[in-house]
């Protein structure tokens, strides 16, 4: 069983940013971050696979970056430019292998508990 805590959610002003962590209990796996609106589905944001290949939403290319430190067993997102349709719970998910990037919710196995982001204009 994998176990996700994700930290770093907050509240800010449009154009400005946050760094999102999530640490992960075991190492070797896909990992994704995906959003959650109030009263929207959720959806994908970023995703880095088992290989380091990363792909990115169109709605966050440019200007969030998704990253990983093995040696922490640590996910990361960095939010720059943010915008208020950025505001969501922010949730960090993994599964075992990637063939390619999937940005429906239902792939990923495990999920953390999510960390809430708020941007005013």
């Amino acid at each position: 069983q994998v176990q996700l805590a994700e930290s770093g959610g907050g509240s800010v002003q449009a154009g400005g940013s946050l760094r999102l962590s999530c640490v992960v209990s075991s190492d070797d796996y896909c990992m994704a971050w995906f959003r959650q609106a109030p009263g929207k589905e959720r959806e994908g944001v970023a995703i880095i696979n088992n290989l380091g290949s990363r792909d990115y939403a169109d709605s966050v290319k440019g200007r969030f970056t998704i990253s990983k430190d093995n040696a922490k067993n640590t996910l990361y997102l960095q939010m720059n430019s943010l915008k208020p349709e950025d505001t969501a719970m922010y949730y960090c998910a993994a599964r075992g292998w990637c063939s390619g990037f999937y940005y429906f919710s239902a792939a990923w196995d495990y999920w953390g508990q999510g960390t809430q982001v708020t941007v005013s204009s």
